[in-house]
């Protein structure tokens, strides 16, 4: 079989059933290097009738193929060869997805190589240690309960994080004994081959993993498509909200994980070197496109001055550039798309009564490629555009409080509620702070998701949780069966 490297950066098939089978039309996407804006590689763009197609496999998978029927043992020792043929590759499509999306290279390696082995390497361990079925008591004899999969799930995934996105979501369908059609982004066409073909390596059964690329069009059929049971879906709010309503709708289970726009609160007895130092996990992280990104920079009047000139000089020293360079910190956007809509906030910024103190263009020599300079704005108000709408980009808004509840307000006065931080030198004050903000994850005086721990999001900023033994819960149906006791 054809492997990557062989086939260069042209993607024209898809992986369905377990092989490689052409696209049904002629539409192509052209995939083009982020630093650069060249051509990166050519991507068939799936129909409908590609998406009815891997769901169709996908379903006789889980209907009639082993994987329904398989044991925990059996799915979790497939999973271990599917990790491994991942991490065996990991370097090189580390590197393909920052060419794709413009992730600095040591961060790629992270989340595009070893995170994705390591999920299914959890995932599998999990699902060997849980109970399936377990009897409890009742006033007439005894229940069972059994977790049974959910079935078919459509995971349809962002460019930001392309590997471990779609990893976390596969991972975990899969050790509950669920079947998947993945569904990349076409902003990151071409990572995606990886997965399949490491998939065929580690001998996952056909038609358990099938992976189609589409735009949002062909891509709404697989949301409606009535084979499929779940949807789990990370990506916007907007989109979200239609997945969401057409979920609802047909009554079909989903998990969305959406945007952010979180605080980081800085409480007046902060260390501002140790803020500095947990910036790069918490606010600017791969290249403010993240959706966990806490760009809004709430600082007490107090310390104002001091903290955001320490801002200033944090954003100052970037080193922006070729995301394939270790020296780099800070890459370019993904697409011109997005550069154009980084730079529309950052005119929106200019336009209001905040002030610009760090950035605000593209760097300087930097002409090819959509790069645009780490940007702070100062004496931002909570109700300007900068501070209520998610960027995804570098680009920072200090906002000044006066006092702890004064914080907590304005963290809590989004309609978005994903992430967030409090540095504080007084842990416990930080913990009673973290504890009245409304949203799903937040760190004490650092910011790293843990991939053991529930992963989601308040408010608009999604339903359900991914990661941990809770993001696996979301993959079984409970099933309860009534019994005499001396039968179980």
């Amino acid at each position: 079989m054809a492997t990557t490297a062989d086939r260069g950066l042209d993607r024209t098939t898809f992986f369905i059933g377990g092989e490689w089978v052409d696209a049904e039309g002629d539409e192509r996407h052209l995939a083009l290097e982020a630093a650069t804006g060249e051509p990166l590689g050519t991507a068939a763009l799936g129909s409908a009738a590609d998406i009815d197609k891997a769901v169709r496999a996908a379903r006789a998978a889980f209907d009639e193929g082993p994987w329904g029927r398989s044991t925990a043992a059996e799915r979790a020792t497939a999973m271990r060869a599917f990790a491994a043929a991942l991490r065996s590759r990991g370097d090189q499509t580390a590197e393909l997805v920052s060419r794709e999306n413009g992730m600095p290279i040591e961060l790629s390696k992270a989340f595009n190589a070893e995170a994705p082995a390591a999920l299914l390497e959890m995932y599998a361990g999990m699902i060997e240690s849980i109970d399936l079925e377990a009897a409890q008591g009742s006033p007439y004899g005894a229940t069972l309960v059994r977790r049974e999969p959910v079935g078919v799930v459509a995971a349809i995934c962002p460019w930001n994080y392309p590997q471990s996105t779609a990893i976390v979501k596969a991972a975990a369908a899969m050790a509950a004994g669920c079947t998947v059609v993945l569904k990349p982004s076409p902003d990151t066409a071409l990572d995606a081959y990886a997965i399949a073909e490491a998939a065929v390596e580690a001998g996952i059964p056909a038609g358990v993993l099938n992976i189609v690329l589409a735009d949002r069009e062909a891509a709404s059929t697989l949301v409606t498509h009535p084979g499929v049971d779940k949807i789990a879906f990370t990506g916007s709010t907007a989109a979200g909200r239609w997945i969401g309503s057409e979920c609802g709708r047909l009554m079909k289970r989903c998990t969305l994980e959406l945007g952010g726009k979180s605080a980081a609160i800085f409480l007046d007895d902060g260390d501002v070197g140790t803020l500095l130092g947990g910036l790069g996990g918490s606010s600017f992280m791969n290249n403010g496109q993240n959706c966990t990104a806490q760009m809004r920079m709430l600082v007490p009047r107090s310390r104002y001055d001091e903290v955001v000139e320490a801002l200033v000089g944090y954003a100052e020293d970037f080193v922006v550039g070729d995301p394939l360079d270790p020296a780099t910190t800070c890459g370019p956007m993904v697409s011109e798309r997005q550069l154009e809509r980084v730079m529309g906030y950052i005119e929106a910024g200019r336009q209001s009564d905040a002030r610009l103190v760090a950035g605000g263009g593209r760097p300087p020599g930097l002409d090819r490629g959509w790069f645009v300079q780490p940007t702070v704005f100062a004496d931002v108000s909570n109700d300007d555009t900068i501070a209520r709408e998610e960027i995804f980009g570098p680009v920072m808004a200090v906002i000044p409080y006066d006092g702890d509840d004064e914080a907590v307000a304005i963290a809590n006065d989004s309609e978005y509620g994903l992430a967030g931080s409090v540095w504080t030198a007084d842990e416990e004050r930080g913990l009673e702070v973290a504890r009245r903000i409304r949203t799903g994850t937040i760190g004490v005086n650092y910011y790293v998701a843990d991939l053991a721990g529930p992963f989601g999001g308040y408010k608009a900023s999604g339903v359900g949780r991914e990661f941990g033994p809770q993001g696996l819960e979301s993959y079984f149906e409970l099933k309860a069966i009534y019994a005499s006791a001396d039968q179980l």
